[in-house]
């Protein structure tokens, strides 16, 4: 499966909404958009559907901004996509040509595939993509 860039962003905004998590003090879209080079307007509105869906709270005002509605181990890279790019429909071209063994197996691989990335998404949480971020950090600065 290919990612939309709404789909990265979303995760991106969603990752760094976790990693101040336990701060409690909402993040300004200003300052998720600076740091990952995303357009703010565009941020806004991958927003406003992750707040749809309920994975994020909002606050207004000077101190305002976005939190994660619920821990960030409870929310899973699945959660994030499906509400900003719904599953596409599997159609594949293998359904007009004719009946063989070698289109059987493609059609059986294509949906090993589909069910392996499931898999990996439904049990990847943004707790665990935020561990593996500061891991990564911390590994940059060793001597």
């Amino acid at each position: 499966m290919r990612f939309s860039a709404k789909s990265e962003y979303a995760c991106l905004a969603m990752i760094e909404l976790a990693s101040r998590y336990r701060a409690g003090q909402p993040v300004q879209i200003k300052a998720i958009a600076d740091v990952h080079g995303i357009s703010p307007r565009f941020l806004v509105q991958i927003l406003l559907q992750l707040k749809g869906a309920k994975l994020v709270a909002s606050s207004r005002g000077a101190t305002g901004g976005y939190t994660l509605a619920r821990p960030p181990e409870s929310i899973t890279l699945a959660d994030i996509i499906n509400s900003v790019d719904p599953p596409p429909k599997m159609d594949s071209a293998l359904k007009g040509v004719n009946p063989s063994p070698a289109a059987d197996c493609l059609r059986h691989i294509w949906h090993e595939i589909g069910a392996a990335e499931g898999r990996i998404l439904e049990s990847t949480t943004v707790a665990e993509l935020v561990a593996r971020a500061q891991a990564r950090d911390v590994s940059a600065y060793q001597i």
